[in-house]
This record gives C-alpha cells, structure tokens and sequence, in this order.
C-alpha cells in the first residue's frame, strides 16, 4: 500500500549506495540527484512534481546509484516492491522481464557515463 512521505528542504530521502525496497512519486517540490566523485559531491539532474524516483533500484533491486535529497520542501507517495509484484503477479511474465531488462540496461549505460 502506498504512503505519503514529507521532506523539508535538504532533507535526504536516498543514499547512494543503500538498499531498498521503494520508489517514489513527486507530489510537490524539487529534489536535487548527486552522486560522489572522490570528496566531491557532483549534481547529475533534478527531479520535479509528477516524476518518479529511485525507479531503477526499486526494479532491480541493485543498491542506490545516487543520492537524492530535497531541494524544498517536498511531498512524495512511498510505493512499495510488493505493489509492483502484485501488480505483475496480473501480467504476462514477459511484462515483468521487459520492465527489469530496461532497468539493467539503463544502471549499465548510467555507469559508463563519467561524472
């Protein structure tokens, strides 16, 4: 079941490398998506209202690949793994395996990209 979760500006809501089992809606607010190099810590992108993040761990169940915190204050709907496997419990398995290969794919090209 879906929850909602609120962050205050620069509050974090993933760490890279850390494991979980969700994903999340933006409802409201920014969130800012970085990721260290050495003592360095290097913006990759934004996330804005009506996008999701942490998509990829979330499929792949692989560790966090960036850090995201918020840039205001924020308001995002927690899904859960067992919302998805349920829901690709109702699917062709096919659905399942197209929906996790694109996930692979995806961490592979992200690591070959120099930050």
């Amino acid at each position: 079941m879906a929850s909602q979760v609120k962050l205050s500006s620069n509050e974090t809501l993933l760490r890279e490398g850390e494991h979980s089992n969700n994903m999340y809606w933006v409802q409201a607010g920014q969130l800012v998506v970085t990721k260290k190099r050495g003592a360095e810590e290097v913006v990759l992108g934004h996330i804005y209202s009506g996008e999701l993040v942490g998509e990829i761990s979330f499929l792949d169940q692989e560790p966090r690949s960036a850090t995201v915190r918020a840039v205001t204050d924020c308001e995002l709907i927690q899904i859960p793994l067992e919302t998805i496997d349920g829901i690709f419990k109702t699917q062709p398995k096919w659905l399942e395996i197209l929906v996790k290969t694109l996930a692979e794919r995806l961490r592979k090209a992200n690591a070959r990209i120099k930050v």
